[in-house]
């Protein structure tokens, strides 16, 4: 039955100010103001209280790293050492049940905050965990929220000149029969799908050149995505240049990898030239504005990189660097380090908003989401000012980000409430807390 989600406060739709109808998990019309539904059947769901914008999507995230935020071990460091600290610590605990617990949290954290898509680089596969994919279908099954299952790998360990420990890598076979045996598995291109794959190499400094190439051939022979860690800190472009001779977009371009399927995380140290070759070839960069900000990265050249033509999205990061998995505080970060980065008047609320949505959209390759229009699926996160945070906003869609909005009173995905007065239906958040709070626990005892 069709569904009237009538007057909102405010929505991030043009012509919708009386709202939007719902039909079969899609959106089938906007009501512009004064309006009425086509249908005049349509079930009435009052928004007057809430304001409405597209379900946010995340588009990089370590979902096993929640496990170790705000971890002794790791703080007040920058990425190399951070990673160093963290490495051995996760190879001896992150196994299958604590993984599964991660994920279910990480997922949780993410659509409590109005997110209804998500990507996880899920690269560290230490003995045991070889069915990571299928257990994170498993848990945003259960949640019902879209996932990109972004298939990570790593096969060059300290011994190999690389950084993390050899219990957590595998060769290059080993990882090339999984990522196929996952595309076959679940990768879905048809509209409203809720998984897709991507084939996620993690960076330049953990994985091998023909894994660069042989991943970029698996994903032109099945249709999906690409994604990999590149130029997110200074020390990244010194090991490109000491071990391949080159810069990381130039090695990018030399194992095949400049291409429209391509999206990058952090994508920070780029010159000018790179950002217009970047953009030539349409390679999208998920701005992680929290983590970058946390490691002391540096700051993405958002504004120049959407005008060169690369689609820009938005992501958490892990939560060991983040230290939490809410995207919709993401948005109010991107708006104040790009404001640093450029000026107040040149990024508003609006950029943030397109990139988490659009931009984190085009990034995935999905037309079907990201966007409140007539045709798109129904992913819509729905928020209240009834906060104190809130009394005396002027602007609801400027409010939300400027006062710091962070969690979302209602989800709506494929037109299925998954979030209901601020809590997911089908998770018990308490009982999830106590057994990933406990699961925790061993990752503090291995130091």
């Amino acid at each position: 039955m069709a569904l009237w989600i009538r007057n909102p406060l405010a929505i991030l739709a043009d012509q919708a100010a009386a709202g939007i109808v719902v039909d079969g998990g899609r959106i089938t019309e906007l009501v512009p103001v004064g309006g009425t539904p086509a249908d005049p059947d349509a079930t009435v769901f009052d928004a007057s209280r809430h304001v409405v914008i597209p379900g946010l999507i995340n588009t990089h995230h370590h979902f096993f790293q929640t496990l170790t935020r705000a971890h002794p071990a790791a703080i007040n460091k920058e990425l190399f050492p951070w990673l160093q600290a963290l490495y051995p610590i996760w190879a001896q605990n992150v196994k299958p049940d604590a993984f599964r617990l991660a994920t279910r949290l990480a997922l949780t954290e993410l659509m409590m905050s109005g997110c209804s898509c998500a990507s996880d680089h899920q690269y560290l596969y230490p003995g045991g965990l070889e069915d990571a994919m299928d257990i994170q279908v498993e848990e945003a099954e259960k949640l019902g929220i879209r996932m990109t299952l972004t298939r990570g790998s790593m096969n060059l360990s300290v011994k190999d000149g690389g950084l993390p420990p050899d219990s957590v890598v595998q060769d290059e076979d080993t990882i090339l029969s999984d990522c196929e045996r996952v595309i076959n598995r679940y990768h879905d291109t048809s509209h409203g799908s809720q998984f897709r794959v991507a084939l996620a190499p993690c960076a330049p400094f953990t994985v091998s050149r023909r894994l660069m190439t042989e991943s970029a051939a698996l994903a032109e022979r099945h249709d999906c995505r690409l994604h990999t860690h590149l130029a997110e800190t200074l020390d990244e472009d010194a090991y490109c240049v000491a071990n391949y001779g080159m810069r990381p977009v130039d090695y990018l371009e030399d194992v095949g990898w400049l291409n429209h399927r391509v999206w990058l995380a952090h994508g920070i140290h780029f010159n000018d030239e790179e950002v217009q070759r970047l953009g030539r070839h349409r390679v999208g960069v998920c701005h992680c504005p929290t983590s970058n900000m946390t490691l002391a990265s540096g700051q993405c050249r958002t504004k120049e990189l959407e005008a060169a033509g690369s689609p820009v999205g938005l992501g958490v990061d892990g939560s060991a660097s983040n230290d939490n998995s809410n995207l919709m505080e993401s948005l109010r970060h991107a708006l104040m380090i790009n404001r640093l980065t450029y000026d107040a008047a040149s990024v508003t609320h609006q950029d943030c908003y397109r990139w988490a949505t659009e931009g984190s959209a085009r990034c995935l390759g999905r037309e079907d989401i990201g966007k409140i229009a007539v045709g798109m699926q129904a992913d819509l996160a729905f928020y209240s000012l009834d906060e104190l945070r809130f009394s005396g906003a002027g602007d609801p869609l400027a409010g939300l980000v400027l006062c710091g909005a962070h969690t979302a009173e209602r989800v709506m995905i494929g037109g299925c409430w998954t979030v209901e007065d601020g809590l997911p239906v089908a998770i018990d958040i308490d009982r999830l807390r106590h057994e990933h709070g406990a699961a925790a626990r061993a990752f503090l005892e291995t130091i």
